[in-house]
């Protein structure tokens, strides 16, 4: 809840609009009008300030704040804003840590029909950040954004410094994404926030763009931040090494060594269709009885022979380049949002003398962590894109997970001006509050 929150003890009933205004934190428009036996269109009426809000409402509204309160504290749940959000990976690892989406912001039109098929609209959904005010997007307890990665200029930046640095993020990446990052941030203050980026971001531009982007996040944003570099091959059966950057508001001692990560790992036998008649069919990816895999996933001869050719002939030069072939006892390669080219990078055996498959989409998504009652409505090619562009959700839950104690922590001190010991294990040259 936001630090602006009035005592629950106070004698004196704020004004309808505030107390509705502060449900609102809690409760899309739908939610609210079921609890006050009331239609959504009249919550937005009030909202507004077509009709008043009548103060019998503030006083139920009062006790549905009191509740939720009690409901909340202590047990984890916390808000949070998805920043360039795609098909909402960021969002279901989250979720699944107890954490509640209270603004979206993606600006790709197939992304957003898929997020939206899988999560709704009730919240504040925005199309390209870059747009966006800082004054839109509501109060949250975390921020979270896996933004793109962009060279950062280092032209003037010097002439900058010598006049003084009040806005030293605003002189170093002015034009690029990680700008519109850093002003929420800024502007906003939220108690934590989990960015996250390709491996390579680190080395990017000579490691001059991972050196901007932390100094901005220590130096001039004055947050605690910790990085690490996380394989989800723990969690599933790829190769996906992603950049993952934690910042606090205030120390409460997180570390990436609290990590915990799975002691076997998995193989493709996790996520490839079975074929054997014990999964149920799901047009298009597989049909029959059986559930063998559609056809159209087979790769031609024409490509096959391609592929081939083309891995020999790097070979023979000595060269890295090739095909992927994998099967059920496998970890893959990276799976990238150009698999839908020719899907050279996961190939699926299908025996001696049988030209190999491409994953289906529903594999691509298992391999991303999705569950299977994740929705996919859009076409196979964009579905690609959408699973090679995704963050891998298991790894996300359990860095939230790690997080959340944290975050539990600085909500309490938002309530009670005490700040409390960490949770975590103290860290080496960890100083006590």
């Amino acid at each position: 809840m936001s630090s602006s929150m009035p005592s629950t003890e106070t004698a004196e009933l704020p004004p309808p609009l505030l107390l509705l205004s502060q449900a609102r934190e809690f409760f899309t428009q739908s939610e609210l009008a079921a609890k006050l036996d009331v239609t959504p269109r009249t919550i937005g009426r009030w909202e507004k300030r077509e009709t008043d809000c009548p103060a019998v409402v503030g006083a139920a509204l009062r006790e549905i704040i009191r509740s939720t309160t009690r409901e909340t504290t202590g047990s984890g749940k916390f808000t949070f804003i998805d920043l360039f959000a795609g098909i909402g990976g960021m969002r279901a690892g989250f979720e699944q840590a107890g954490g509640r989406c209270v603004f979206t912001s993606e600006w790709n039109p197939y992304a957003k029909e898929t997020y939206v098929a899988n999560f709704g609209s009730g919240e504040r959904f925005a199309g390209d950040i870059v747009a966006v005010s800082a004054g839109e997007i509501p109060d949250h307890d975390v921020l979270v954004a896996g933004f793109p990665c962009q060279p950062f200029s280092i032209a003037g930046v010097s002439k900058k410094n010598s006049l003084g640095r009040a806005h030293g993020f605003e002189c170093a990446t002015q034009g690029t994404l990680f700008f519109d990052v850093a002003r929420i941030i800024a502007a906003k203050r939220p108690k934590a926030f989990l960015l996250e980026n390709v491996k390579n971001l680190v080395s990017h531009n000579g490691g001059h763009t991972f050196k901007v982007i932390c100094d901005t996040l220590r130096r001039d944003l004055k947050y605690h931040v910790e990085t690490s570099v996380v394989d989800a091959a723990h969690f599933v059966p790829q190769h996906r090494e992603r950049i993952l950057i934690v910042g606090f508001r205030e120390d409460v001692g997180f570390s990436f060594d609290d990590l915990r990560l799975p002691a076997e790992r998995p193989t493709l036998k996790k996520i490839l269709h079975p074929e054997d008649g014990s999964e149920k069919p799901e047009e298009p990816f597989t049909v029959g009885h059986s559930g063998t895999v559609n056809a159209k996933y087979t790769l031609s001869d024409k490509l096959w022979n391609y592929l081939q050719a083309y891995a020999e002939k790097h070979r023979a030069a000595g060269n890295g380049f090739g095909f992927g072939l994998v099967d059920k006892d496998s970890v893959a390669r990276t799976l990238s949002a150009r698999y839908h080219k020719d899907g050279s990078e996961i190939l699926v055996s299908r025996g001696e003398g049988r030209n190999p498959r491409r994953l289906t989409p529903r594999e691509c998504a298992r391999l991303m962590g999705f569950p299977d009652s994740y929705q996919i409505p859009v076409s196979d090619t964009q579905a690609y894109k959408q699973f090679g562009n995704s963050v891998a959700v298991p790894v996300i839950r359990t860095v939230a997970e790690i997080m959340q104690p944290g975050i539990s922590l600085l909500r309490r001190y938002e309530e009670t001006g005490v700040l409390e010991a960490p949770l975590f294990g103290k860290r080496e040259g960890w100083l006590p509050f």
